[in-house]
């Protein structure tokens, strides 16, 4: 059977003011990237989108359901989703509506939300959309470590506000079979240990990672956006989460 048999359907999904070139450097890296295998950014991302700044959270739970399905996901064939930062409030709501369609969730820097929760509640309802703040601000809120000037640069050129609606909307889970989805978390800027006690503590960030059946750890040192800081040691691991049978428990490394 060859590598395109083998490999389940993989969609990469990319945090707040990213789009799908976020995992340009990943997919350089994935051996396997071919057809089963799809970048994508989510409505409101996309700075040509005239409308991106009223995108909601269902729009972009539709977005993901719809990549799924270009995937050819199925439940006799589901896919692997690995979710970056911000994209944990739609890809926990996927999870929720559509569990028989992820094999596993690898939860890049992130986790999986709880019901009721959301990014920004108290956001003021003039605010229209959130900018990429300035790097002194932002580095208070998550690591820039390992990301290269011109990385920096590129990010503050192609970063896209995020809509209001998609920080300001709670997320709603009505579904215990998610918790019985195979789950990776990928620790960078807190380490595995620190996610687990905060899980353990019911940190309100990790308290479903408590509740979860299968939880994997698997600490990669580095900033916020291992997709630029690491990207071949990201791809390494996402590859290998991916293939691996459900049920095999990963080793933390």
């Amino acid at each position: 059977m060859n590598d395109q048999l083998a490999s389940p359907p993989l969609l990469l999904v990319p945090g707040h003011w990213l789009g799908a070139w976020a995992w340009d450097e990943v997919l350089a890296h994935l051996p396997s990237a071919d057809a089963r295998t799809l970048a994508i950014t989510l409505p409101g991302l996309d700075g040509d989108d005239a409308e991106r700044a009223t995108r909601t959270l269902a729009d972009q739970v539709d977005a993901i359901r719809n990549a799924l399905a270009s995937l050819g996901a199925s439940s006799d064939d589901p896919a692997v989703i690995a979710a970056h930062s911000g994209a944990n409030a739609p890809v926990s709501i996927v999870l929720d509506r559509h569990p028989e369609l992820v094999r596993r969730v690898v939860w890049v820097d992130s986790g999986p939300m709880a019901s009721g929760m959301a990014f920004a509640p108290g956001l003021p309802a003039a605010v229209s959309e959130l900018p990429l703040p300035p790097f002194d601000e932002l580095a208070q809120q998550a690591s820039l470590e390992g990301i290269e000037p011109e990385g920096l640069a590129r990010f503050r050129a192609r970063a896209v506000a995020e809509p209001a609606p998609v920080v300001r909307e709670p997320v709603i889970l009505t579904n215990d079979a998610r918790l019985a989805v195979p789950t990776t978390l990928v620790c960078c800027s807190i380490s595995g240990e620190q996610v687990m006690q905060m899980a353990e503590s019911g940190h309100p960030m990790f308290a479903e990672v408590a509740r979860l059946q299968q939880v994997d750890v698997i600490d990669l040192p580095t900033g916020h956006w291992p997709m630029w800081s690491t990207p071949r040691a990201l791809a390494e691991i996402i590859r290998a989460e991916a293939d691996r049978p459900a049920d095999e428990r990963a080793a933390s490394r």
